[in-house]
């Protein structure tokens, strides 16, 4: 005996307000006696705190609880009979909310993640465990305007524009320079820019790009913070030329990655790290703050 969920699109990418179409199929050797078949639409936030956030926040670590955005159980079938062979029972749920809480991007986070499943439930009797199926889709959430004022980040790193450093003289003196294209980023398109490494003392082992969730949740009596790695590409590698201007090129991880959300509850941000190694291992970092949406087309 087994379950199947199939969806009738093949990507598995909904939106807000679209109707969710597929069908669940039943396999069985032969006649089967069952109390009940149950469909269920869900989708929900859940948030979790770091082990270094559990001990300070004690206090509303249980208050930390998932968020239902959606929840509709449907009952397809009542107690009943299925035949030998194979079963196709054809359903469809509605992706709106009565309560017009939005429906956010699907992310899957390190603390935070949101996640949509149909749930299948196949009750045996009071003898039998009920048999479980799920099967997640992806949501995205409605789109925006394009943003039009929209400038690059220009930087220009130097040994004076470090923070977090005891002792200037022990920097080796360098200057990088660049451009990142925009700092409000559509999610749909790549991260884009230059560098260009104008002279250095020390010879440059790697140049690499960081992008960093920051995940916030919490509730009112406190809130944890955590900055986690989504991924690191090596943009050049050796003692690079000076006066070349290397190109920046991320695309951005469907499911690693959402818009920018801020609630009540949790809040999901983006940083990018350029990082430059020394051939001694020394690590030059700076950090930019992006946010990331999805414009209408």
């Amino acid at each position: 005996m087994s379950i199947e969920i199939k969806l009738k699109r093949a990507s598995k990418v909904y939106h807000p307000g679209e109707v969710v179409k597929g069908n669940l199929i039943i396999r069985t050797n032969s006649e089967f006696t069952h109390s009940g078949l149950i469909l269920t639409l869900d989708g929900t936030v859940n948030m979790q705190l770091s082990a270094k956030s559990v001990g300070i926040f004690e206090a509303f670590y249980n208050s930390v609880k998932p968020i239902t955005m959606i929840s509709v159980p449907v009952e397809i079938q009542k107690s009943g009979k299925f035949s030998a062979g194979l079963t196709s029972i054809p359903f469809e749920f509605s992706l709106t909310t009565r309560s017009n809480r939005p429906l956010y991007d699907t992310y899957h986070g390190v603390f935070i993640s949101v996640q949509y499943f149909i749930k299948a439930e196949l009750r045996r009797g009071l003898l039998n465990k009920p048999l479980f199926k799920q099967l997640e889709f992806v949501m995205e959430g409605q789109r925006v305007d394009v943003v039009k004022e929209n400038p690059p980040i220009n930087f220009n790193i130097t040994p004076q524009s470090l923070e977090n450093i005891n002792e200037i003289k022990t920097v080796p003196n360098f200057k990088i320079t660049g451009v990142i294209d925009r700092a409000i980023c559509d999610i749909e398109k790549p991260l884009a820019g230059t560098i260009v490494v104008e002279h250095s003392a020390k010879p440059i082992k790697s140049i690499e790009l960081q992008l960093v969730r920051v995940e916030t949740c919490g509730c009112a009596e406190g809130y944890a913070k955590d900055a986690t790695e989504i991924q690191n590409i090596q943009i050049a590698e050796g003692d690079v030329m000076r006066n070349f201007k290397i190109p920046i090129h991320m695309v951005f991880p469907r499911l690693f990655t959402c818009v920018t959300t801020a609630t009540s509850n949790f809040k999901i941000e983006y940083e990018v790290n350029i990082v430059i190694v020394l051939e001694d291992d020394h690590l030059i970092t700076e950090n930019f703050p992006i946010k990331l949406y999805r414009p209408r087309s």
